[in-house]
């Protein structure tokens, strides 16, 4: 017993004076490089919980002004998922960042994301990104995007038809990300049988909130959930991927059809076609980043129409327009869209206040200095869209609906970054205003009763 109890004791002992020692070392190193003031938290832990709390409340902005404040820096350093991270917010810590993509910085997940995305990671951030431009600017970029807007428009009516039409209340969010996860298995892999959609459509939910909590690996947790949905759908995807290979090689599919034809049919760079497990990552990344995003901009479009009046009439005014030029039974084309100018002002505001992406890291891969702090090869970057968007310097009165702001010239460069920016922008910002004008078109005529379930 008196030996358990001296080797628990110095067990102990250890672990205490191994802490003080990370503690004084980094305060130590705070003074040798000038780093951005700031708390590094907890041994550990850091600051993540309070940064994950925040983010769950919907309020991560509180978080950052919480800490410019007590700092009177746009630039501080913290601790996230056991990573030392330097914040900035405001447009010159975007420029800085979008500017030096794959120079000074270049993008970094958290080592769990290993887990749910395992071949997805295999190359660094920085050639997985020139791969992946090479692949997607031909099915993404507004040119190409034209073709889908008949598509777009037809599984627009039909989810309406069947989900919203008669119906004296509807739950907004479960709907929107129904539907746009629909509309990205259309576009993507050109599956249109809703039983195929369905069967693998649910555990999305299940990846996209492991993804932000407390990455432990225990049966139960919502991480370990998201690692089996994920693997469940890495298996479906397997599957239709298969079953694409065999019908190219016999003329049933198209090459040209949707991206995934395109990723089996393209060599890289090293003169070899992408492995299925890696295409099956991908699109299974595309299905995430392709459905989520644009279902929350979505949803919370439905919810500030219901809550303003008038901007809701403005919308519909715009949209009975363009109606009123279509021949019944007529599809949307891209002359319509261009008409949808208030619109997407709205669409615009409303992902100004809710961004459909509310930051991302990056990763110094040198050292370097900004604003006269030292930021140590390594070390982590977060940039903050929400914090920028509800910045009064930016945008006066940031809590107030006002979709003038995006009159004219609009904001100024670097301040309006729902989609980030740079290089790595996200490669679907084109995608992602497609549906949401469609949706205006589709079901602006009834008015509906809205859920208080509908937002995240």
């Amino acid at each position: 017993m008196e030996i358990s109890n001296f080797n628990l004791l110095l067990i102990v002992s250890i672990v205490t004076l191994f802490l003080i020692a990370m503690i004084f070392r980094h305060r130590r190193q705070d003074k040798l490089l000038n780093l951005p003031p700031g708390n590094l938290g907890l041994p550990f832990v850091g600051e993540t919980l309070d940064f994950l709390a925040k983010g769950w409340k919907g309020c991560q902005e509180n978080f950052i002004f919480h800490r410019i404040r007590k700092y009177s820096s746009e630039v501080f350093k913290t601790n996230f998922f056991c990573q030392p991270v330097v914040v900035l917010s405001g447009a010159a810590g975007n420029r800085f960042l979008f500017s030096n993509e794959n120079k000074l910085v270049e993008t970094w997940w958290p080592e769990f994301v290993n887990k749910i995305f395992p071949s997805a990671v295999e190359s660094s951030p920085k050639e997985e990104a020139k791969r992946m431009r090479k692949f997607l600017p031909q099915f993404l970029k507004p040119e190409a995007l034209q073709k889908y807007i008949g598509i777009m428009d037809m599984v627009t009516q039909r989810h309406f038809a069947l989900e919203w039409e008669n119906k004296a209340q509807v739950v907004v969010f479960p709907l929107a990300k129904s539907y746009t996860f629909e509309l990205a298995c259309r576009l993507f892999l050109s599956i249109d049988d809703s039983s195929n959609i369905a069967r693998f459509s649910h555990p999305f939910d299940h990846i996209t909130s492991g993804i932000f909590t407390i990455p432990v690996d225990l049966p139960g947790t919502p991480f370990n959930r998201a690692i089996k949905a994920s693997n469940f759908i890495r298996t479906e995807l397997l599957a239709i991927i298969g079953q694409r290979k065999k019908d190219l090689a016999e003329g049933k599919a198209s090459p040209n059809q949707d991206i995934l034809s395109h990723m089996l049919l393209r060599y890289g760079d090293d003169g070899q076609y992408m492995n299925e497990a890696e295409i099956a990552d991908k699109i299974l990344a595309l299905l995430l980043g392709g459905h989520e995003s644009t279902s929350v901009a979505c949803a919370f479009i439905v919810k500030f129409l219901a809550e303003l009046p008038t901007i809701y009439e403005g919308v519909y005014k715009e949209q009975i327009e363009i109606s009123k030029s279509k021949t019944a039974g007529e599809l949307l084309n891209w002359e319509d869209i261009q008409k949808m100018k208030y619109s997407w002002n709205v669409a615009c505001e409303v992902m100004r206040l809710v961004p459909p992406f509310t930051g991302n890291f990056k990763e110094a891969i040198d050292d370097f200095v900004l604003n006269g702090f030292s930021i140590p090869k390594g070390w982590k970057l977060y940039w903050s869209a929400v914090s920028t968007h509800k910045n009064p310097e930016y945008f006066p009165e940031p809590e107030k609906f006002d979709p003038s702001r995006f009159e004219g010239k609009g904001p100024a460069p670097y301040t309006f970054i729902p989609f980030g920016g740079g290089p790595r922008m996200c490669p679907g910002n084109e995608y992602a205003r497609r549906p949401g004008n469609s949706c205006f078109h589709a079901q602006l005529g009834e008015k509906v009763q809205i859920s208080e379930t509908d937002s995240r």
